[in-house]
């Protein structure tokens, strides 16, 4: 008897799988670039400063010194 099946689907479902997790990682690659440029595209817009209150809020605190 040989063992020649075995080794060889040993071989294939190694390549299988490194195949696959290589697939992955480039399609996660590809996909997180282009968010990374869609965030970039969009921080490229000027930045309005944020409205600050006239006045401070009352304050919660009840300890008095």
């Amino acid at each position: 008897m040989t063992h020649l099946p075995y080794i060889a689907a040993s071989y294939g479902l190694a390549l299988v799988l490194t195949l696959t997790l290589a697939f992955n990682a480039a399609w996660r690659l590809k996909t997180a670039r282009t968010r990374l440029a869609t965030l970039e595209r969009g921080s490229l817009r000027p930045v309005q400063p944020a409205t600050r209150p006239e006045t401070a809020p009352p304050s919660t605190d009840t300890h008095t010194s």
